[in-house]
């Protein structure tokens, strides 16, 4: 090559090197503002307010993130491999990460969990309290036979006292009214009613003494009765979250399915009774109690469709738990200590009851932001929440 051939060759390359290395920065350039936009949205969303100023939660284990710890209780998830994908490690709650009320307390735009009652103090409980407790159920006697936990009529109690500290907190009960009216309250009890009562006929009598019909009837008085004790100390803007399929859980499965697949539809079908109960229930409410507004979240109907559409959602296993121990994971529960699966966000549920963190953003997503029409009746939270 001569030096002009040289020299021509360079500067070809030099330019096709100088496109090359503008168009890296660009693409760099585009990445890097999307980040920062991502980044922005993040901020802005944690020093917004929150679109309630708190969140009230009352339940069973499905949503306990941690009053049953110094409990004398069987009822407990104080332990490793508990929390194991939770950024507190186990705090009591009863799932490797997130439950559905952490979802729907990080869609409403608080900045943190809301806390659980057995630990809440001071100025803390402006933003909502956690009453939930393992093992309880609607009716007292419920979970007897795993120990204490503290029943709804208990986290109401427990409720009452904190609204008389609200008052305090506000110096006027006029100024307290008005502020818990904005406020989310979600129930989501009933389930250990019928794990842990109706269908458990070695400890409890109710299966021999009610018909299904006639023990989700007496639930929802009992349920009712904790509602306007609710609505009496403040309460306007409720959430009702019906009962999952207890049938298809691993530990239901493990005991009464022939094929580890098969639901067990005599648990299914009383389950079903119940949550059409709740819908007349806050139907009930919305027509007679103008100054409120109820909802129900069809969380049975959400599970379901997991089940029957799992690769949608990511999952490969429905029918057992991530950690658990004989058939279907579900004969004994997650013990301290055990080495769960690895692939935890492939199986729908965690334990051999509670749902993983992976179907908890599903329900709590959906609870919150409806995907189907049938998600909630008449509203989602969100919308109650704008209400």
């Amino acid at each position: 090559l001569t030096f002009s051939n040289q020299s021509l060759l360079f500067s070809t390359f030099s330019l096709s090197y100088r496109i090359s290395v503008f168009r890296e920065m660009a693409r760099v350039c585009v990445m890097m503002m999307k980040i920062l936009m991502m980044v922005a949205i993040a901020m802005n969303m944690a020093m917004s307010e929150p679109i309630a100023p708190c969140y009230f939660i009352f339940g069973d284990s499905l949503v306990d993130s941690g009053n049953n710890n110094q409990l004398t209780s069987l009822a407990r998830a104080d332990y490793f491999p508990y929390g194991i994908d939770f950024p507190f490690g186990p705090t009591g709650r009863f799932c490797n990460g997130k439950t559905t009320v952490d979802v729907i307390a990080e869609l409403l735009g608080f900045d943190d969990y809301i806390t659980p009652y057995s630990q809440a103090r001071g100025e803390d409980i402006m933003r909502g309290v956690n009453y939930a407790s393992a093992a309880a159920g609607v009716r007292e006697e419920t979970g007897r036979q795993l120990g204490a936990r503290i029943t709804f009529a208990g986290q109401v109690a427990n409720h009452v006292n904190t609204v008389s500290q609200v008052v305090n907190i506000l110096g006027d009960e006029n100024e307290a009214a008005n502020y818990l009216s904005k406020c989310i309250y979600s129930i989501g009890l009933g389930s250990n009613d019928y794990l842990n009562n109706y269908f458990m006929p070695t400890f409890y009598s109710t299966g021999n003494q009610y018909s299904p019909d006639s023990f989700a009837n007496d639930l929802i008085n009992r349920y009712t009765q904790q509602l306007r004790i609710m609505y009496n100390n403040g309460a306007r803007k409720f959430a009702l979250i019906g009962i999952g399929a207890i049938g298809c859980s691993p530990n239901e499965l493990a005991q009464n399915s022939r094929d580890g697949t098969t639901c067990d539809e005599r648990i299914n079908s009383a389950n079903r009774i119940f949550n059409s109960k709740l819908v007349a229930l806050v139907d009930h409410f919305n027509q007679n109690t103008p100054d409120a507004k109820f909802t129900y979240i069809n969380a049975y109907g959400i599970f379901q469709d997991m089940v029957a559409n799992p690769s949608r959602y990511g999952f490969r296993v429905t029918n057992a738990g991530c950690c658990g121990v004989g058939r279907n994971n579900g004969q004994i529960t997650c013990l301290p200590g055990q080495a769960p699966c690895l692939n935890r966000d492939e199986f729908v549920f965690w334990d051999a009851f509670h749902p993983g963190e992976a179907a908890n953003i599903v329900i709590g997503s959906r609870s919150f932001r409806r995907e189907a029409a049938s998600d909630a009746h008449p509203y989602d939270i969100q919308q109650l929440a704008m209400l």
